[in-house]
């Protein structure tokens, strides 16, 4: 009489190279995200306007005021280099 696997009910347990290309997979899917705002960030032009009291406020390019003021820091960066 052969011998015959018995059926558990629900699911099976992953194989373990099926675990390691998932956390790879998401692994490096969480990296490339981080890479891209990080990159993304670094080409928008912002102001920080620091305070005496150790506050700061950053002007982004999206808001009024920045026209002007991003006007005199790039004005500036150019006296520099």
């Amino acid at each position: 009489m052969p011998h015959r696997q018995r059926r558990v009910v629900g699911r099976l347990p992953m194989p373990p190279r099926r675990i390691f290309t998932g956390m790879l997979l998401t692994a490096g899917s969480l990296a490339g995200s981080v890479l891209y705002r990080r990159r993304a960030a670094r080409l928008r032009e912002r102001v920080d306007l620091y305070a005496e009291d150790g506050s700061m406020v950053s002007i982004g390019e999206e808001m009024p005021e920045a026209d002007r003021l991003l006007g005199i820091a790039r004005e500036l960066l150019a006296m520099t280099r």
